[in-house]
């Protein structure tokens, strides 16, 4: 594994020579890790089935789990979905940004089978970090990359968090620092008469029903455990190796704390440990924060992390779903 230490601010990043030898990488079927403004993505070539199939292995994240795949441009994303009125204006409203798109997938798109997991869908996404956009035109290839982390487990932030988890199955990993939004796109399915909220994430609800003129339904009720229609649907979800308790009332001797606000629970000072999201309760702060939060509380050791109530809206609905899906019982 190699690491590319990357400062986006640099006027010439792009000439760099591990811009050539990342893009040779990603073209001859290897994983390399990518950082965006929502987590690091686990990036692959995704016209390449062996190369995604890598990523199912790399993660242990089951096949029936479709991936996102990441393109350059609107343009780009028209030659593998199928764009209806409302899926036009979201993503001349929102891309690049943190909102992928499930659409139905073009019979002439190049995007393997094994990325879509057979669906008849594909999900897609114009990122705001310069990194996969850039990689995605150079190679000329859309970009499959779920979250450089094991499935189910804690989604990574930070390339040092990406390095702890998935380094040796890593042709490289991009260092550009820690990720500015910090959870996950906000995933909208749009392949029938109802568009629907499948995951909550770096964009509001509010934002995406305002542009569309009508409310976000959830997840069509046929819709199998074992047949998501997008990632990160599944019940148990990135989960830390602590048991966590929502909207807990009071902290004992030996528990972390993930508080919110100023405010602290009754016993906070007993805590082992203790992780603000944003003692301003700035919910966009908090969502920033999660994943580094619930990694710095497992690495104290803690049994139990106890989790202070936070609001559900706005991004406060993406937290509390991430939140939620740590906390559900596990295989």
């Amino acid at each position: 594994m190699r690491t590319w230490t990357l400062d986006i601010a640099a006027p010439d990043w792009k000439e760099a020579p591990e811009a050539d030898a990342v893009c040779a990488a990603l073209m001859a079927g290897y994983l390399v890790a990518v950082p965006t403004e929502t987590v690091y993505g686990l990036a692959a070539d995704a016209t390449n089935g062996t190369a995604c199939a890598k990523i199912f292995a790399a993660k242990g994240r089951p096949q029936f789990n479709p991936l996102i795949s990441h393109v350059q441009t609107l343009d780009a994303a028209l030659e593998h979905g199928v764009f209806d009125e409302r899926a036009l204006a979201l993503a001349e409203a929102f891309w690049p940004g943190p909102l992928t798109l499930v659409v139905p997938k073009r019979p002439d798109s190049t995007i393997s089978d094994l990325a879509t997991a057979g669906l008849q869908t594909v999900a897609l996404r114009v990122p705001v970090g310069p990194v996969m956009r850039f990689l995605a035109e150079k190679t000329g290839r859309p970009l499959a990359a779920p979250s450089a982390n094991r499935s189910g487990k804690i989604s990574p932030t930070r390339a040092e968090d990406v390095v702890a988890d998935l380094g040796p199955s890593l042709s490289f990993v991009i260092d550009a620092g820690a990720c500015a939004v910090g959870i996950e796109s906000t995933i909208v399915g749009l392949v029938d008469g109802t568009p629907r909220l499948l995951r909550p994430g770096g964009l509001a609800r509010e934002d995406i029903e305002r542009v569309l003129g009508q409310s976000l339904q959830g997840a069509s009720p046929d819709m199998r455990p074992d047949a998501p229609a997008a990632p990160g649907m599944l019940t148990s979800h990135y989960a830390p190796d602590a048991a966590m308790i929502l909207n807990a009332s009071e902290v004992n001797t030996a528990d972390g704390l993930l508080s919110f606000g100023a405010d602290r629970l009754p016993g906070a000072d007993r805590a082992q440990a203790e992780f603000n999201l944003s003692p301003a309760g700035d919910l966009a702060e908090a969502a920033a924060n999660l994943f580094r939060a619930m990694r710095f509380l497992d690495a104290k050791g803690v049994r139990v992390i106890k989790v202070q109530f936070i609001p559900s809206f706005g991004l406060g609905e993406a937290i509390n779903d991430r939140l939620r899906r740590a906390a559900a019982p596990r295989d």
